[in-house]
């Protein structure tokens, strides 16, 4: 496909011998289309669901969080999807339609930012949750907070996808030649930039699954409690269910990938050679491991659209029962319906 030594291309390409029959039976279009618009198809249902949904109280600023969630699926989708689908779908040669590593830099920051947000996200639900449960006297998120956040870690994700560009690590064409992503080199500036990456990926998992579970623990000691003035009503329960199974789909999702780019920037000898090629192996384990993390994308909407009362309560009739109260303490003189 491309030498490495080759003068007039640029440093997006590393040396690769596979062939284009090979490449053909790895790069199918019709795969690519399918999963696209699959994804594409559930985020847009998701966001119609959300669009319907009646807000209230603590209830609005979750929603604001989950609507950043399904529209940053929807976009990373829509932008990676186009690339991967046309590529595949033509097969050209990545280094005669884009030598300058344009393309790929811009895939590399999409892929990086796109990533990076549903995990961050994750953990900002995860920290707004634990507060609204834990600290019932604490002031609520508003929604015009919740939106300052959002766009707070779409800065935070984006500028670390922006330091490649900025001569911190690199972003090369992977294999089969048909996507950008993180160079998985022995560089400095490539072990940095990959651990960082991961690290930060993997903290704000970490944090979603302490913060979650400290949530559903003090949920539970409610729950059991005498005082019905202070039981979780059913939308906080709706809530911490969503947030869980969006928990667990980023933690299948991702932590494959995020270990193995840890351990194959640390690893030694170098994973990568001189030249720049990684082992055969080692290409095709990183192209699985990042078809499953973008599964991610796929599952978040449908975790929103069957966790809802509307649809448990169809599964299992006894959520018909109404819920009790908030978890927020009433005034004296308020009286129990």
């Amino acid at each position: 496909m491309w030498s490495s030594n080759s003068s007039d291309l640029g440093p997006c390409f590393r040396a690769s011998n596979i062939t284009p029959e090979e490449r053909r039976l790895i790069a199918s279009p019709w795969f690519a289309a399918s999963f696209c618009a699959v994804g594409l198809a559930s985020n847009l249902l998701a966001l119609a669901v959300l669009a319907g949904a009646r807000p209230g109280g603590t209830r609005s600023s979750f929603l604001t969080f989950l609507g950043g969630l399904v529209l940053t699926d929807l976009l990373g989708l829509l932008v990676t999807g186009a690339i991967v689908v046309s590529q595949h779908a033509a097969l050209f040669d990545w280094a005669a339609a884009d030598p300058g590593c344009r393309l790929c830099r811009f895939m590399g920051v999409v892929m990086v930012f796109f990533g990076l947000c549903p995990l961050l996200l994750g953990a900002a639900m995860a920290s707004e949750r634990f507060v609204g449960i834990t600290r019932p006297f604490a002031r609520p998120v508003g929604p015009g907070r919740a939106r300052a956040t959002v766009a707070a870690l779409w800065a935070a994700a984006l500028g670390l996808g922006l330091l490649p560009l900025l001569g911190l690590g690199r972003y090369s064409v992977q294999y089969p030649g048909s996507w950008c992503f993180l160079t998985l080199g022995a560089q400095r500036g490539d072990v940095a930039f990959g651990l960082l990456f991961a690290l930060l990926g993997g903290l704000s998992l970490a944090l979603s699954f302490l913060l979650n579970t400290v949530s559903v623990l003090q949920l539970c000691r409610v729950c059991r409690g005498q005082d019905a003035a202070q039981r979780p009503r059913d939308s906080e329960l709706e809530m911490m269910g969503q947030l869980l199974g969006i928990m667990v789909v980023a933690s299948v999702c991702w932590v494959p990938l995020l270990v193995f780019i840890g351990q194959t920037l640390l690893r030694t000898p170098p994973a990568m050679g001189p030249g720049g090629q990684l082992p055969r192996a080692t290409e095709r384990q990183l192209l699985i491991f990042l078809r499953v993390a973008t599964w991610n994308q796929i599952l978040d909407p449908w975790v929103y659209i069957l966790f809802r009362r509307a649809v448990l309560r169809r599964l299992h009739p006894r959520l018909r029962a109404p819920g009790a109260l908030s978890l927020r303490p009433r005034g004296p003189g308020t009286r129990l319906p």
